[in-house]
């Protein structure tokens, strides 16, 4: 029988993979399409029985999403200089810096699918696999049987905090995000919400690195 953890982790771990090899494979411009080609395929093809795109309460997700993308740049925007502190950049949490090579900065291919995939693809990678899957089976390993939006203090906090440590020199950011993005789950028992709660905070996010150039926070 199909390991039912499988849909929720399977685009994350690719994700996470991508993550890693950072741009050494060797394609160019091209790499940019072909990372968000695979991880939608890997969405469709093993995670879209699990993905839950309904959205009851949708105007309020967008507000969530907004709030959270004004605290992700707030620190920086408030004090220069402050993520250049050795808590958030050091050995462990590594360095700010962009994925996204300088001569690529130009170029609109690369920031199409950049875009596509921050905006689109990774709220869906990660609400299924931190909201949809971890916060539930932290509190019981038979996580089907635990509903969305369930609440125990260890799994929330557990998944708040391995959220944030995924966002390297924000982890302090990245932190409240993950608390903010758990509690939404909990208060609308909704995997679209979170989900678009997630995708406005990365569109708004965006559109915010490409027209005042702070490519940093592409990750």
């Amino acid at each position: 029988m199909k390991n039912p953890s499988v849909p929720y982790i399977a685009p994350m771990a690719v994700f996470l993979i991508f993550l890693a090899v950072g741009n050494r494979l060797g394609l160019g411009l091209w790499e940019f399409p072909l990372r968000a080609a695979v991880l939608a395929a890997v969405l469709w093809f093993v995670s879209r029985g699990v993905i839950d795109l309904r959205m009851p309460h949708w105007l309020a997700s967008i507000g969530v999403g907004v709030v959270v993308f004004a605290i992700w740049i707030g620190p920086d925007a408030l004090w220069p200089g402050y993520r250049s502190h050795w808590l958030f950049q050091n050995s462990i949490t590594g360095q700010v810096s962009s994925s996204i090579p300088e001569d690529y900065k130009t170029s609109t291919l690369v920031l199409i699918f950049r875009t596509i995939r921050a905006v689109i693809l990774v709220p869906i990678i990660e609400e299924i696999f931190w909201r949809g899957w971890l916060m539930r089976w932290l509190i019981n390993s038979n996580f089907q049987q635990v509903p969305l939006g369930s609440y125990a203090p260890s799994a929330f906090w557990i998944t708040a905090l391995l959220f944030a440590s995924e966002h390297g020199p924000y982890w302090d950011v990245g932190l409240i995000t993950g608390v903010i993005y758990n509690w939404w789950m909990i208060r609308t028992k909704s995997l679209g919400d979170c989900i678009l709660a997630h995708g406005v905070t990365n569109a708004v996010l965006s559109a915010y690195v490409v027209c005042v150039g702070k490519w940093e926070y592409w990750l």
